[in-house]
């Protein structure tokens, strides 16, 4: 900074106020030191600054699956609204396991970031060893089982709901429902959902008609495979997650069922998939744009300490998009296929 006030002719307290931001400086002086940086590439040492505001302006985020293309979706809108309020974003894939979740936060926490958004693994013991820290935190989309966290996440429940009222609806009662691991907050909402709609039109909840996977494509074609093998086979299966509709769909195809003819079928998540099927593919659209603004619009509450609720929750709802792969049910006995 001594060589910026230097060119331009100011103080090095007019300097360190222009790049801090910490007090208005008059236009004239401001130019002049904006130009003697951009001769000089002068870079602001954010390390340095970090110790004298207690800020760095850079937050953690922690997603299960990168490769998902739910995730990039919430990350990106997420890091607008950061960008926009001065923030950038350090981005971290926990892959499901939740000794690397550990790993993540404990290197986040190294650089110092201001707060973490954090969409848990099934086992993570997150939230309570940052609470200890009062370090700013909250759960995006998915949250730990049991505790009162600040979170942004989807009414999966009402998803789920929707989901198998429209499969109802259309006729359909042997209704079977492919669900990924359900120790994770969003599987256990959706299966709550798919068992309201059930339970509220009398229809039974069929054991053999309930798959749970891991959630992995592989997992959903073996899924698909065995409830179309079944010697009563459903006429209607909802997906829980797009990794498992990929393999459903590999299923259908692979076992020349008809869809919606003698299966009909609703995912999770709109996206490039579920358009590009034939046939397209009825599913619940998550608001995923809004869920990472919401996300960061609440850790950056919590950092400025305007938040101090440990159960702050926002719940948004999905809307489910008819698309060609439900329609009603034919009441024919479809044959089991393997």
């Amino acid at each position: 900074m001594v060589n910026v006030a230097k060119l331009a002719g100011v103080s090095l307290a007019t300097v360190s106020k222009v790049v801090n931001g910490t007090a208005p400086v008059g236009a004239a002086r401001l130019k002049r030191v904006q130009e003697a940086m951009a001769v000089l590439d002068y870079q602001p040492d954010d390390v340095a600054r970090s110790l004298r505001t207690g800020r760095t302006k850079v937050v953690g985020m922690v997603v299960p699956d990168i490769t998902n293309p739910f995730f990039p979706l919430v990350v990106c809108a997420a890091e607008q609204a950061a960008y926009e309020a001065g923030y950038s974003i350090i981005l971290c894939n926990s892959n499901e396991d939740s000794e690397r979740e550990q790993h993540n936060l404990k290197t986040l926490l190294a650089r110092r970031v201001d707060g973490v958004l954090l969409a848990c693994t099934d086992v993570s013991t997150a939230y309570e060893s940052l609470a200890k820290r009062h370090f700013p935190i909250v759960f995006v989309d998915r949250t730990p089982l049991g505790l009162p966290v600040p979170s942004v996440t989807i009414d999966n429940i009402d998803a789920a709901y929707q989901a198998t009222r429209h499969l109802i609806d259309l006729g359909h009662e042997r209704i079977a429902m492919l669900t990924g691991n359900t120790r994770v907050s969003t599987h256990i909402g959706r299966l709550d959902g798919f068992r309201k709609g059930m339970q509220e039109k009398a229809l039974p909840i069929r054991g053999d008609y309930l798959y749970t996977s891991a959630i992995r494509t592989e997992s959903g074609y073996q899924g698909a495979r065995a409830l179309l093998a079944l010697p009563e086979p459903p006429t209607a299966i909802i997906c829980s997650n797009n990794r498992l509709l990929l393999g459903l769909m590999r299923a259908i195809r692979d076992t020349r069922v008809m869809c919606p003819g003698e299966l009909s079928v609703v995912g999770f998540d709109v996206n490039v998939w579920t358009e590009n099927f034939s046939p397209s593919v009825t599913a619940i659209a998550h608001p995923t744009s809004e869920l990472g603004r919401q996300a960061i619009a609440m850790l950056l509450k919590r950092i400025r300490g305007e938040g101090t609720d440990a159960a702050e929750t926002v719940l948004l709802k999905g809307e489910l998009q008819v698309r060609e792969s439900t329609g009603p049910c034919s009441r024919v006995h479809t044959l089991a296929r393997v």
